[in-house]
């Protein structure tokens, strides 16, 4: 196989230079090795690329052109290898497909994006937001956030933050329908509900007292695919949500939500992780990401802490 791009590399030093001698010492070749690879490059494109002196060299017409797709296609090949390189740790670049959960993207991750590419401009980020399990290498995808139980996987993980699970609901409905007490007094209660088929009509709890834990069966007349459009349910009066505690902090605090049967949280802690494809040498942009996710999400985030 022969090495096209490093004849163009010495057709291009011989064109900047204006002579074989002195592209050699740039190249560190002879004079008569760079005649020859230049000999070689028009032998096979059967047209002259200069014309020759015993001073000069002068492109010709097809020289010209064929010098500047040569600087181009070395340029190219000079930003593939940076890209890839474990060098570009210095100044992490590429494009960074990122996947997460909407709930999360709303509340913790597009907050921090413009914090993130000030500090990585060369990085081109392109963020989706979905409730959907999607599979990175189909997607094409190099970060998702989940939520919850990962299943075993050749994914790498790394957590960003744990959080515990409240039950809320809009001092409006609560007025209107009554605050409930114990976890029995649900049944008087729309219950709101994810459409997951993997979800139970249940809620969890723990006994007062003892912290002996149970499940209490909830209905209600409403279903979403993702706590965002539960918790928009929630604020619209329309009943009680049971969602992760970073997502409804901030109504809580304002007082647009309230938390509710508090003395029976069941206290279950959900993690929520970044998983990539693992390999030895990660990339620049998604190791930086990562690090930053795990620097700043933390922040001001509800955990299990009450």
């Amino acid at each position: 196989m022969d090495n096209r791009s490093g004849e163009m590399s010495v057709f291009v030093a011989a064109a900047e230079s204006g002579g074989f001698s002195a592209a050699g010492r740039k190249l560190g070749l002879s004079p008569s090795a760079v005649s020859k690879l230049v000999t070689r490059i028009e032998d096979r494109l059967g047209t002259p690329l200069f014309v020759r002196s015993t001073r000069t060299l002068q492109l010709t017409p097809e020289g010209a052109l064929y010098l500047e797709r040569s600087r181009n296609i070395l340029a190219e090949i000079d930003d593939a290898e940076r890209l890839v390189s474990n060098r570009s740790h210095i100044e992490p670049r590429g494009k960074l497909r990122v996947s997460a959960s909407v709930a999360f993207g709303e509340c913790l991750l597009l907050p921090l994006v413009q914090q993130f590419l000030a500090r990585y401009p060369q990085i081109e980020l392109d963020v989706s937001l979905t409730d959907t399990v999607i599979d990175l290498v189909d997607e094409r995808t190099d970060v998702a956030i989940r939520s919850g139980h990962l299943r075993d996987s050749t994914l790498k993980a790394r957590k960003l933050v744990e959080t515990r699970r409240v039950i809320v609901g809009s001092p409006a409905y609560l007025e209107q329908y009554g605050v409930p007490t114990t976890p029995d007094a649900l049944d008087r209660h729309n219950c709101l509900r994810f459409n997951f088929r993997r979800h139970l009509d249940e809620w969890p709890f723990r006994d007062a007292v003892t912290r002996e834990p149970f499940t209490r069966p909830i209905a209600g007349n409403a279903y979403g695919n993702s706590g965002v459009v539960l918790r928009q349910f929630a604020l619209d009066g329309l009943g009680l949500a049971r969602l992760g505690a970073f997502h409804v902090e901030a109504d809580i605090v304002t007082g647009r939500l309230m938390a509710v049967l508090e003395d029976y949280n069941a206290e279950d802690i959900e993690l929520v992780h970044a998983v990539y494809v693992g390999h030895e040498h990660l990339a620049a942009r998604i190791r930086a990401f990562i690090d930053f996710l795990v620097e700043y999400v933390s922040i001001g985030c509800c955990t299990s802490q009450r």
